[in-house]
């Protein structure tokens, strides 16, 4: 018997119909977990490197996290995996909600696409009953009136729908994968789901998971639950509210928005309005809020209410769902004070299904190349005059591919070289072609420098977290913090945090030593990929501070639900560390190099080159991988990988920044 995973996964080949459900080898569990772990697997086995992301040949993996489904509180992402259009390397994007515990109710760990079907289809997964279906009718569809005439049609309104909009459609390279309550948006997998044709995947599941030690592991679930509740009523002090609780940051919760609104830069990624927040926005802006949210709403199995139900009638459209920061990206890439903007455009964006965090970049990029000449009136026809209009205007030809906007849509990166003109100086923003938080700051921050730079995420909301934005001015604070800071893997992280000052000695660039900065790093590292191949929400466990779910608690979690033996060990130094190297491994594989690691120029305003270069120098040989940024065979074999390092040399990769010796 098989426990928290159901041992089983559907193969849909759209280029012929066929539908194979196929048992897995739970050797490959125990390898990587599930989720994200055991997605990269398959892709590294079966994709070529040289594949196009938008061939018939790449793969898109629906894929649950291991105790997706089981009674731990927020297990319940799905985890989408496949080679990105826009950064030609691996995409990942997690998404919550309900579909991947639906997904194991119905006897599945995954869903693997592959093929290109000749027409729109939706599948149906009705627990043993799997059918491609017609789509024609949900052409050009929203990706909420999708969901609607999807659960009419099928007269079941329990079904749980994945699925594109016009964007996904017309391959937008940013163009996202939309479920009711969360979606997988970044690095554009849902224009590799449009160029499969395919619409929508519903599933339907009614069967049991079991669970090894359930016993044991409800009473672990039980200490989760009384830790999310005395969190509640004891937020940490000394950081901005949207930081003090748990999940993801709770803004459609909390109306503060003083942090993001100054701290973040406007625009094309250049302005920052430190002066911005007044009492005045922040009460205007509270009764806009106030009056768009309708309810909270939670994910599966999830005490947390970190998104909310919108219903705004001037959008003439159903309610969608928002959560986090893509309430003021739009706001703030069009320069508008107004959030009312931030409300109608999010919602009609979110219908044709395009990532929240990079087409306001894109938009914000196109008209500062419009204020420089770069591009003109013959580009941008009847182009509005204001700010909003011509954010409308442009997401309509985006979604569209129409006239400029066919351009626009493949991203900042490829739109600025397709432009020409010396466009190229306005991508400011981007790392290996992807579209970043738009935040700039003074000091460089040298942990930060490494996440930004190495994380094969790309995507810095999905590889940072616990460890608070800044320190605090006054010692006995930190001293203060560290005391029930269970979370921390060693007292050394501790320590850090207690020496860690804004000025002096003790504080950034130089501080702190490089070995520290590495396992801060890799501390950070490690509790996103846990997260990312167990199903468990980042809200709960590796983005706030002090979280429910640790790194003390995870491996007995893990055991008692799967039935698998994990202690902190083997989690961290065999699974995280596997699952981490072959990431690196497939992206290496597909061209990735130490000349791609790098934030922008302008991430920072005060950069210190020779100290960069020796941060990632260091990290290299913490991770054990080459002055290239490539796992040595050595490290490969000592995670069980051999056939990687081997596959690695017979194609010369290993020819340029590796020892003989090591190769």
């Amino acid at each position: 018997m098989r426990y928290a995973e159901t041992g089983y996964n559907l193969e849909i080949d759209l280029s012929s119909g066929n539908i194979e459900k196929i048992e897995t080898d739970p050797a490959i569990t125990e390898l990587h977990l599930g989720g994200l772990g055991t997605n990269a697997r398959i892709l590294w086995d079966r994709v070529p490197p040289e594949t196009a992301p938008l061939s018939p040949e790449n793969l898109l993996i629906f894929g649950t996290g291991l105790l997706a489904g089981t009674p731990a509180p927020g297990a319940n992402r799905t985890i989408v995996t496949t080679y990105s259009p826009q950064t030609l390397l691996l995409a990942y994007s997690m998404m919550g909600g309900f579909w991947a515990p639906e997904l194991k109710h119905a006897g599945y760990d995954k869903v693997i696409f592959s093929g290109r079907s000749p027409e729109l289809v939706y599948l149906w997964i009705n627990n043993d009953q799997v059918e491609i279906r017609d789509a024609s009718h949900l052409q050009g569809k929203g990706v909420v009136e999708t969901e609607e005439l999807i659960k009419r049609e099928l007269e079941d309104q329990d079904i749980q729908i994945a699925s594109i909009g016009l964007a996904g459609e017309n391959t937008v390279y940013y163009a996202s994968i939309e479920h009711a309550r969360s979606s997988a948006s970044r690095a554009g997998i849902g224009a590799v789901m449009g160029s499969k044709n395919l619409k929508a995947v519903a599933v339907r599941g009614t069967k049991d998971i079991n669970i090894a030690q359930p016993k044991k592991f409800i009473g672990l679930c039980n200490e989760v639950l009384d830790y999310i509740q005395w969190r509640a009523e004891n937020p940490v002090k000394n950081v901005p509210p949207i930081l003090a609780g748990l999940g993801s940051p709770q803004e459609m919760a909390i109306h503060d928005e003083a942090w993001h609104t100054t701290a973040f830069s406007w625009g094309n990624a250049r302005y920052r309005r430190k002066g911005f927040w007044t009492e005045e926005v922040e009460e205007e802006w509270s009764n806009i809020q106030d009056s768009a949210v309708q309810r909270l709403i939670s994910c599966y199995n999830c005490p947390m209410k970190c998104g909310a139900i919108i219903a705004y009638p001037s959008l003439e459209l159903s309610k969608y769902m928002m959560k986090c920061y893509s309430k003021l990206t739009y706001v703030m890439g069009a320069m508008v004070d107004d959030l009312d903007f931030g409300f109608r455009i999010a919602g009609l964006a979110q219908g044709y299904g395009v990532d929240s965090y990079t087409a306001p970049q894109v938009m914000a990029f196109a008209i500062e190349l419009y204020e420089n000449g770069i591009l003109t009136d013959e580009d941008l026809p009847d182009f509005p005059p204001d700010s909003e209009g011509r954010f409308f205007y442009l997401l309509e030809k985006i979604v569209h591919r129409e006239g400029i906007g066919d351009v626009l849509a493949n991203g900042v990166y490829w739109a600025a070289r397709q432009i020409g003109k010396g466009a190229e100086a306005y991508d400011s923003n981007t790392i290996k072609k992807h579209e970043q938080i738009p935040i700039k700051l003074s000091m460089l921050n040298p942990i930060f420098f490494l996440l930004h730079s190495t994380g094969e995420k790309i995507n810095i909301t999905q590889i940072e977290g616990q460890l608070p934005q800044a320190p605090f001015p006054e010692k006995e604070d930190r001293e203060e913090f560290v005391k029930d800071w269970i979370q921390a893997p060693s007292e050394n992280i501790k320590d850090f945090f207690v020496k860690w000052e804004p000025r002096g000695e003790y504080a950034f660039p130089y501080f702190p030593d490089f070995q520290t900065a590495c396992e801060l790093v890799e501390w950070q590292e490690t509790m996103h990929y846990i997260d990312d191949s167990t199903g468990i929400c980042a809200g709960l466990s590796s983005f706030p501070i002090k979280p429910p779910y640790h790194i003390h608690n995870l491996p007995t979690l893990i055991s008692a639900g799967s039935g698998l033996e994990v202690d902190k060990e083997k989690l961290w130094n065999k699974i995280v560390k596997r699952n981490r190297s072959l990431l690196r491994a497939i992206n290496s594989r597909r061209g990735l190099r130490r000349k791609d690691d790098r934030p922008p120029e302008d991430h920072w305003k005060k950069r210190f080159p020779e100290h960069e270069a020796k941060l990632l120098d260091e990290y290299y040989k913490f991770k054990g991988w080459n002055e290239e940024g490539i796992p040595t065979r050595e490290t490969l074999k000592s995670l069980d990988l051999d056939f990687v390092g081997e596959d690695l040399e017979k194609r010369g990769i290993y020819n340029h920044g590796q020892s003989e010796k090591e190769s």
